[in-house]
């Protein structure tokens, strides 16, 4: 009966922060997202584009960006070429949120979880932007990888990534481990 007990209580828990950290970023883009006569998207979809933009502009890629006015989208040009478009599922915050659920539903202490959720935030937004940046570069360079890339490749790196963050926090920091 206990283990039930600690099953439904990590259950509780993830979905509750889960739905609420959902719903927050929900108004978040309800409240800064432009619908009506011009698009604008979310400040956060925008900081994501220009720090891919400037990690492009590094390697030496002439980089411009600009937001589409017929949709929520930024449009990222390579050479005054088209190459991408970053939408709101580009910034990743769909799987921080999804991190942060499974890691406050499997607690450890504050300081713990609080430094851990830090750095797994700081990866996943990193490993985003790397995901951005590799991904516009490839479709500049090799457009029939596009695909394969972006539906497959780079969501099993963010959630590979994503699991194996998980597993260490389970193994080294969560309080269920010194029961």
């Amino acid at each position: 009966m206990k283990k039930n007990k600690v099953v439904i209580l990590f259950l509780v828990k993830f979905f509750v922060v889960y739905f609420l950290l959902t719903g927050i970023y929900s108004f978040y883009l309800n409240s800064t997202q432009e619908t009506t006569s011009i698009f604008a998207c979310a400040p956060v979809t925008n900081t994501i584009s220009n720090h891919a933009k400037w990690a492009c502009e590094l390697l030496g890629y002439d980089i411009t960006t600009y937001q589409n006015p017929k949709e929520l989208s930024v449009t990222f040009l390579v050479n005054d070429k088209i190459i991408s478009k970053i939408v709101e599922g580009c910034t990743s915050i769909s799987v921080m949120i999804l991190f942060l659920a499974f890691i406050i539903a499997f607690s450890g202490t504050i300081k713990k979880t609080l430094w851990f959720s830090a750095v797994g935030l700081i990866l996943i937004y990193a490993a985003n932007i790397f995901r951005i940046v590799f991904l516009t570069l490839v479709i500049y360079h090799y457009p029939k990888l596009s695909n394969l890339l972006h539906d497959f490749v780079f969501p099993g790196i963010i959630y590979g990534m994503v699991f194996i963050l998980w597993i260490v926090w389970v193994k080294k920091y969560a309080i269920i481990n010194k029961k």
